[in-house]
């Protein structure tokens, strides 16, 4: 099996998982900046490639996948996650969270990407020229006090200091005061006792 391996566009990332790595004692990942739609590794160089919550973001999701079948040897497993904001849904019904959903929707395809991504894997893997296709559905559920901490406080924190937070206001989507909005509207769910929240991926198992 080739040596694993990762590759990101923000090299700064790359430095908080190089932490996270060395915390738990492993000796065996590498972490290098790529572009997924054009990747610097020979053919068949992987036994697996598997892009997690990134096709959503990326402005070709089928080259990027044939860009992934190029680099796993033949046999071998590409394999896709994304996540599909359209149905996200969560309890209770917090005045915000329906204008943020919409506007992360609107944002994200103005950048190039594609929020709903979970429902189109198939789709893209066979568009890309995979024909072994196996689909499946997964979601992440938040719903005990310290998931309702976190995740409200990493969407907080998204939606009024991040670069989908410059997108939105630059491009004219919103204005920042509607954003500290919305960011309260998450710290207010995630106080509330009974708040539930859950979202749905698509996942696919490609053969190569």
């Amino acid at each position: 099996m080739a040596a694993p391996g990762r590759r990101d566009a923000a090299a700064d990332v790359l430095d908080r998982a190089r932490e996270a790595v060395a915390e738990q004692g492993l000796e065996n990942v590498e972490f290098a900046v790529a572009d997924v739609h054009a990747l610097d590794f020979s053919d068949d160089s992987f036994d697996v490639v598997h892009a997690h919550q990134v096709l959503q973001h990326v402005g070709d999701p089928v080259l990027a996948l044939r860009e992934m079948r190029r680099v796993c040897r033949p046999g071998g497993v590409v394999a896709a996650r994304d996540s599909d904001y359209a149905v996200m849904t969560w309890f209770p019904e917090v005045p915000g969270l329906s204008e943020w959903q919409e506007l992360y929707r609107r944002v994200a395809r103005a950048n190039g990407g594609e929020p709903d991504a979970g429902r189109r894997l198939v789709s893209w893997a066979r568009a890309a020229g995979f024909d072994d296709i196996r689909a499946t559905a997964a979601a992440w559920c938040f719903a005990t006090v310290d998931e309702r901490a976190w995740w409200s406080g990493l969407w907080a924190d998204r939606t009024t200091a991040s670069v989908y937070a410059r997108l939105a206001v630059d491009g004219g989507h919103t204005r920042e005061e509607t954003l500290t909005t919305l960011a309260e509207a998450w710290r207010e769910w995630g106080r509330r006792d009974d708040a539930w929240f859950m979202v749905p991926h698509g996942e696919v198992l490609l053969r190569a």
